[in-house]
């Protein structure tokens, strides 16, 4: 069965930094898009970033560009999310999805699979 599984959120204080990771299983994922989402209590999923697997082809929402970099490792189906120059309202679950197609869509409901999320809290 299709598995997504995050990994290495925790406690950070602001302007630092925190690596997350997304190990996916249960397929081949080369025709998919891996994306990174994140919900806040009481807010709404918002879009994080996202990748192709083929192209290697990345899309950043405008509140983490310049500080977070989405990559993968082809041979270790492994996604993974670096984050830099944290900040407060960095504060969220961080879940991984995957949708099959090319679009590197920032939409939640185009996404095909998803993750059990992973916490991530930043301190001021």
């Amino acid at each position: 069965q299709v598995q997504l599984v995050e990994s290495g959120g925790g406690l950070v204080q602001a302007g630092g930094s925190l690596r997350l990771s997304c190990a996916a299983s249960g397929r081949t994922f080369s025709d998919h898009v891996m994306g990174w989402f994140r919900q806040a209590p009481g807010k709404e999923r918002e879009f994080v970033a996202a990748i192709s697997w083929s192209a290697g082809s990345t899309y950043y929402a405008d509140s983490v560009k310049g500080r977070f970099t989405i990559s993968r490792v082809n041979a270790k189906n492994t996604v993974y999310l670096e984050m830099n120059s944290l900040k407060p309202e960095d504060t969220a679950v961080y879940y991984c999805a995957a949708r099959y197609g090319t679009a590197r869509s920032p939409a939640a409901y185009a996404y095909d699979y998803w993750g059990q999320g992973t916490q991530v809290t930043v301190s001021s």
